[in-house]
C-alpha cells in the first residue's frame, strides 16, 4: 500500500516566473492580463524574465509598442514582432511558438477574450514546449476591458490610478487557480516598483 502511494521521483515544484514582488506565474500554462495598463503590466513582466520575447499582434490594429516607451521596462532588443493579418492566426502563432519551446514568454495582444478550446490548446503546447524546448514558455494573452478568457491559469487586471504627479496602478488578482482574488497599489521606484496591498 505505501509503496502504491510513495515514489521514489523527488518532487520538483511547478517552475514558476517573477511578475511583481511575491507574486510568480506559473510557467507552461497561458495567463491573462486585462485593463486598460494590461501593456504596462506585460512589459513590466518581460523586464522580470530574462531572454527573448515574442509579441503578436493584430496586423490592422495601429496601435503597437514603442521602442522609447520600452526601455524603461525591458531592453526592446530582446522582442521579436509578428502582427498576422487574419484573426485566426493570432492564436495559431501563439500555440506554435509556445510548442517550440524556443522562447520564455510569448504574448498575444487580441482584440477580445478567446473561448476555452483555443485556451487549452494553448495550455497543452505550452506543455509540450517545456518537455522538449529550451525554456519553459509563459503564455500571456492581452485582452480588452476586464477580460474574460475561459480556462485561462490566473487573471489579472491592471489599471491607472495616478494621483497628480504621482505615477500609481491598481493590480487585481481576479482568478487564479492555487489564490483568492486580491488587489494591490503598484507604484515606480528608482529600481523596479513597490507593491502594496489596497485597503479592504
Amino acid at each position: 500500500m505505501t509503496a502504491a502511494i510513495l515514489s521514489q521521483k523527488p518532487h520538483r515544484p511547478a517552475a514558476e516566473a517573477p511578475l511583481l514582488a511575491d507574486l510568480r506565474l506559473a510557467k507552461a500554462r497561458c495567463h491573462e492580463f486585462c485593463g486598460n495598463a494590461r501593456h504596462t503590466l506585460a512589459m513590466i513582466l518581460a523586464g522580470a524574465q530574462e531572454g527573448p520575447v515574442l509579441w503578436i499582434r493584430p496586423a490592422w490594429l495601429p496601435d503597437a509598442l514603442h521602442g522609447q516607451g520600452m526601455v524603461r521596462f525591458a531592453a526592446p532588443g530582446r522582442f521579436l514582432f509578428a502582427s498576422p493579418r487574419r484573426p485566426e492566426d493570432l492564436l495559431w502563432a501563439m500555440e506554435e511558438a509556445l510548442r517550440s519551446g524556443a522562447l520564455p514568454l510569448v504574448v498575444a495582444d487580441l482584440p477580445a477574450p478567446p473561448p476555452l478550446t483555443p485556451v487549452r490548446r494553448l495550455h497543452l503546447a505550452a506543455e509540450t514546449g517545456a518537455q522538449e524546448g529550451r525554456f519553459a514558455p509563459l503564455g500571456l494573452l492581452l485582452t480588452p476591458g476586464e477580460g474574460g478568457a475561459q480556462g485561462v491559469e490566473s487573471r489579472w487586471q491592471f489599471t491607472c490610478d495616478h494621483g497628480g504627479a504621482q505615477e500609481r496602478w491598481r493590480l487585481t488578482r481576479s482568478r487564479a487557480r492555487t489564490a483568492p482574488p486580491k488587489s494591490w497599489h503598484v507604484t515606480p521606484r528608482d529600481r523596479g516598483f513597490a507593491i502594496a496591498p489596497c485597503a479592504a
